[in-house]
């Protein structure tokens, strides 16, 4: 009787142990799910100037607020931090930041890292085959950088560079890759992961001429004096370079649910105006640490 009664009292006790832990973890659950937000989770490289970067601090100077990079000590900012934050806004979210490499912002997307990049991302049709894309949230003209003080800085146009054996470069996995080949005689020296890495080329003679979006080569300009930027005539440039021109948001391929809120939210705060992402591009061009 009295091992009965212990018995008893052992199984009571474990019974109550186990509720106070399930009331626990359920309580724990509810309250998580009670707190948390929807959240945009987005990936960028935060190194790509001014459309994205990574700082130091919560703000910039003008007080706009950076956006803490996920699992990092830093912050981004820049034109697709903005947007990103407009958009989060929108749509009821909070805005997740992932940084990632340019060369695996893709694979990244497709392992479930992030569900959308916004990153300066030309939409291409070979991109098209693999992501789907909203429209553009930004249009951007392309350009080529050359050396301050060196032979190519008075260039008007491409023919001005047929023939000429100069050493082209740009970044790689991009639009602008193409474009290389339009520039006739032109010797290929090599292309980088980085702008950063190419305009560092022009800089050390490795490289004469690089291929890039205006934006980009206008934040560079402001830390390295050794940069030429020319924008080419209108009727002695790039053709079929309209990819690198629309900027737009990737998703999933199958993530086409997500794909339309956010082309939702960009339509209900009037994300088609050109004059607005100009203004904002000009903005941010100001605030990124190297303009101050």
């Amino acid at each position: 009787m009295r091992l009965k009664k212990l018995a008893a009292m052992a199984l009571t006790g474990i019974m109550a142990l186990s509720s106070l832990t399930a009331c626990g973890s359920s309580k724990t659950k509810s309250s998580d799910t009670a707190s948390d937000k929807k959240v945009l989770r987005v990936g960028m490289e935060c190194a790509y100037a001014p459309f994205n970067w990574t700082q130091d601090t919560d703000s910039t100077p003008d007080g706009s607020k950076a956006v803490k990079i996920y699992d990092s000590d830093y912050y981004a900012y820049g034109y697709d931090v903005a947007v990103a934050q407009k958009l989060a806004d929108q749509m009821g979210m909070e805005l997740e930041i992932h940084k990632v490499e340019w060369s695996s912002i893709g694979i990244s997307l497709d392992a479930g890292d992030y569900d959308a990049i916004i990153a300066g991302m030309g939409k291409t049709a070979e991109r098209e085959a693999s992501y789907s894309f909203t429209e553009p949230y930004y249009y951007r003209d392309n350009c080529i950088v050359v050396k301050k003080g060196g032979e190519y800085e008075n260039v008007k146009g491409l023919s001005d560079l047929a023939g000429t054996g100069c050493k082209v470069t740009t970044q790689l996995g991009t639009g602008w890759i193409p474009l290389l080949d339009q520039i006739e005689g032109a010797n290929q020296s090599g292309n980088f992961e980085t702008t950063s890495e190419c305009f560092m080329a022009i800089s050390n003679g490795s490289a004469d001429v690089c291929i890039v979006d205006l934006p980009t080569a206008q934040s560079a300009a402001l830390t390295n004096d050794d940069l030429t930027i020319i924008e080419l005539d209108e009727n002695d440039t790039f053709t079929g370079d309209d990819e690198m021109v629309n900027v737009c948001i990737a998703t999933r391929k199958d993530d086409t649910a997500l794909r339309d809120q956010i082309q939702k939210a960009m339509d209900d705060i009037g994300w088609n105006d050109k004059s607005k992402m100009d203004e904002l591009m000009a903005s941010v061009l100001t605030q990124q640490p190297a303009a101050n």
